[in-house]
């Protein structure tokens, strides 16, 4: 069945959900003696704050342009940016409806919780967390139901991994930049976690217009710690959204998969099931600079930035950003 979101139109709005800048804090040294930068997207503020509250400053900017009367998205049961679309929605008084995985609880908790109290319906699938095919297809069915039913959806991807939900993520990236030049130094890598690739393509978009403009600047390295069975697969698909989102800025300058680093030996068995060495980084974020990490993404990303750090891949005095991309309800769920 066709997914009947209405399509962007050709201007690119922003409306103002998150609290911005983050703060980039330092975070001393690492084991290599590289330094360590993170940057707190935890904060974003909106619905507690997290990384997509930058891409929905654009889609729901895309969902008011085409007036949309309710939002739609998907994700797993415990989705962060289904509670953040919640929370625009509520923002914005558009009727939000949530596509999860897994069974209706027989009571809510974390991000299903707080997903509920900003007024969200939520369609609990019965499907596994990893099927995302099938739970864009569920999307797609109840968008196709609601504008049966004369409503105007904006219809969002899993992760809100489009080419305009990208965008706020090459914003950014300039952001990221800025800071450094603030602090005098100059970011030799930038880390963080990738699942559905919007904010992966939407950082190398910003690296590539900045490249553009500025051929003889030193620009990081887009290091993303992949967290979902076949993301190693994907740089493609992230080449591909860059590029898109490229147009959309109406910039020249295309990416390769050159560019696309994604690594995900620290992923584990399977998308949601705790690691070892997420556990301990977690503990160290926790000890060096109280920063709180959850099970899923966050901590398995930082994981694989002290593991790529205790593989030499980080040499002494370089300067590594660690981009904090939120998640806090889940570590009030039991898991």
């Amino acid at each position: 069945m066709a997914d009947r979101g209405f399509v962007a139109q050709s201007k690119i709005s922003r409306i103002t959900l998150a609290t911005l800048p983050t703060p980039l804090e330092s975070g001393g040294k690492l084991q290599s003696g590289a330094n360590l930068w993170v940057k707190r997207d935890d904060l974003t503020g909106l619905g507690v704050g997290g990384n997509k509250a930058r891409k929905l400053e654009f889609l729901c900017g895309e969902a008011l342009d085409n007036n949309a009367t309710c939002l739609v998205t998907v994700g797993a049961a415990q989705s962060n940016h289904c509670r953040m679309t919640a929370a625009a929605g509520a923002r914005l008084n558009l009727p939000t409806h949530l596509v999860l995985s897994g069974v209706k609880p027989k009571q809510l908790e974390g991000n299903q919780m707080l997903s509920a109290m900003f007024g969200a319906t939520l369609h609990h699938t019965g499907l596994d967390a990893n099927d995302w095919a099938n739970l864009e297809s569920e999307r797609a069915k109840l968008t196709e139901e609601l504008v049966c039913g004369g409503h105007r959806p904006h219809s969002i991807p899993i992760g809100g991994s489009t080419a305009v939900g990208a965008i706020g993520y090459a914003v950014a990236f300039d952001e990221i930049i800025a800071q450094c030049n603030l602090e005098n130094f100059v970011a030799d890598a930038i880390v963080f976690t990738t699942s559905s690739g919007g904010t992966h393509a939407g950082l190398i978009a910003g690296l590539v217009r900045a490249r553009a403009n500025n051929p003889q600047k030193q620009l990081p390295k887009i290091i993303g710690i992949g967290v979902a069975k076949g993301v190693a697969l994907s740089a493609s698909r992230v080449a591909e959204l860059a590029n898109q989102t490229l147009a959309l800025l109406k910039e020249s300058a295309r990416t390769s998969q050159q560019d696309i680093i994604i690594d995900a030996n620290y992923m584990g068995s399977d998308y949601a099931v705790p690691t070892k060495a997420a556990s301990d980084a977690t503990i160290w974020a926790a000890h060096r600079g109280a920063w709180v990490l959850d099970p899923v993404y966050s901590a398995k990303g930082f994981s694989g930035l002290l593991g790529l750090d205790a593989k030499d891949k980080f040499i002494a005095d370089s300067n590594i950003v660690f981009i904090h991309t939120g998640g806090l309800p889940s570590l009030f769920v039991a898991h």
